[in-house]
C-alpha cells in the first residue's frame, strides 16, 4: 500500500508538469503572436504630411498642393516677368545684379529698391498659405574683385543677398520668415567663358523653401 501512494504521487507530479509545460507553450505562443502583429506596419504610418515633398526613387517630387501655390506665386509676379525684371523658375526668382546694384556694390539702386518692394505682396500672400521660408541668395561671376569695398566675392554675393532681405522686411515680409546666403562664383547657372555669360551668373535668386519634418520650429 506504501508503494501505491508513492505511485499515485508520482504520477499526479506527472500529469501537472505536463500541464505547466502546456500553459507555459500557451503563453508563449499569444506573446510571439502579439509581437508579430505589433510589428506589421500600419497602412499611413509612414505617410508623409499634407503637402510634404515625398521622395521617389532618389528623387524629390513635389506635391500637388505645393506646385498649385508656385503656380499662383508666379501668376502674381507676372507683371515683373513681362518687364524683363526677374525670371521664375520652378518657383526660384531670379534678377540679374546689373538690375539691382551698380558694379561690385550691394547698396541697392532706386530702381533695385522699387523692383524688390514690388516682389513682397506675393511673396506675403504666398507665405500666408504655408509654413515656407524665402531664403535670399547672391552670386558673382568667376572674376576677383580689384576695387570697391569687398575683398571677395563671396563676401559681395552676402552683403547683396542681405540688402535684399532687409528690402523685403521692410516692404512687410516678416523678418522670422526670411533669410539670407551668399555662395561667391561657385553656384554659376553657365559656365564663365565671356561677358554675358558672367553677367548672367551675377544675381540674387528668392526661394521658397519648405519647412520639412525634424526641423527646429
Amino acid at each position: 500500500m506504501k508503494y501505491t501512494r508513492n505511485r499515485s504521487r508520482q504520477d499526479a507530479s506527472y500529469v501537472w508538469a505536463a500541464v505547466a509545460d502546456a500553459f507555459a507553450l500557451v503563453i508563449g505562443t499569444l506573446v510571439l503572436t502579439v509581437v508579430a502583429v505589433s510589428m506589421v506596419p500600419r497602412a499611413g504610418d509612414d505617410a508623409p504630411p499634407p503637402g510634404a515633398e515625398v521622395m521617389a526613387e532618389g528623387k524629390t517630387a513635389v506635391s500637388p498642393e505645393r506646385l498649385a501655390r508656385l503656380e499662383l506665386l508666379e501668376q502674381a509676379l507676372a507683371g515683373n516677368i513681362r518687364a524683363g525684371e526677374i525670371q521664375v523658375l520652378d518657383g526660384r526668382i531670379g534678377i540679374l545684379a546689373n538690375v539691382l546694384f551698380e558694379l561690385n556694390q550691394a547698396k541697392l539702386t532706386p530702381e533695385g529698391e522699387t523692383i524688390v518692394a514690388s516682389l513682397a505682396p506675393p511673396l506675403l500672400r504666398y507665405l500666408g498659405t504655408c509654413d515656407d521660408s524665402v531664403m535670399v541668395s547672391g552670386f558673382t561671376d568667376d572674376l576677383t574683385i580689384h576695387a570697391g569695398p569687398f575683398h571677395d566675392n563671396w563676401r559681395l554675393s552676402l552683403e547683396r543677398a542681405l540688402t535684399v532681405m532687409r528690402s523685403l522686411v521692410r516692404a512687410g515680409v516678416p523678418e522670422t520668415r526670411v533669410f539670407a546666403a551668399g555662395f561667391g562664383e561657385h553656384r554659376p547657372i553657365t559656365p564663365n567663358v565671356d561677358d554675358e555669360s558672367r553677367a548672367q551668373n551675377r544675381r540674387v535668386e528668392i526661394v521658397p523653401i519648405p519647412k520639412t519634418r525634424g526641423t527646429f520650429p
